[in-house]
């Protein structure tokens, strides 16, 4: 059970890296003045389903800890960053939601969704090292 959680999140992981790279090129048409080919199906329906995956990895987490040891936030720094994902990432769920069903030209609202989903991969990157420390720590005891 314990496999779950880090499984998924690093799942998530690479597939938020992906829905980057599409978004990239979004990015390059609106701030770079290039032509490129945006995938914008492909970039919404995977970005649903990262920010889905996160937040259900992080309930999940809270659930394992809760059930395994019987307490709340005891990870300590992986739990704090984990909390602090939450605003950013239904912040990225709710702007991305909000440009796929009002499509019109705009360049503001989606550089502010993409600096903030680049914070939630970077914040998921850190959890890769805290989340190794907590295993260290709670299940290996080290």
């Amino acid at each position: 059970m314990l496999s779950v959680h880090p499984l998924l999140q690093f799942s998530m992981l690479l597939l938020g890296g992906y829905v980057l790279f599409l978004g990239l090129f979004r990015a390059m048409s609106l701030h770079g003045g290039r032509r490129t080919l945006f995938r914008w199906r492909r970039h919404v329906a995977l970005g649903h389903l990262a920010m889905a995956g996160w937040l259900m990895g992080l309930a999940g987490g809270l659930i394992i800890v809760r059930i395994t040891w019987h307490s709340f936030l005891i990870s300590g720094l992986h739990g704090r960053i984990a909390l602090a994902m939450i605003p950013f990432i239904l912040f990225g769920w709710a702007s991305g939601y909000w440009m796929d069903r009002t499509k019109k030209k705009r360049t503001l609202l989606p550089l502010l969704h993409g600096l903030n989903n680049l914070l939630v991969l970077l914040a998921a990157l850190a959890q890769i090292y805290t989340g190794y420390r907590v295993f260290q720590t709670f299940v290996l005891g080290q």
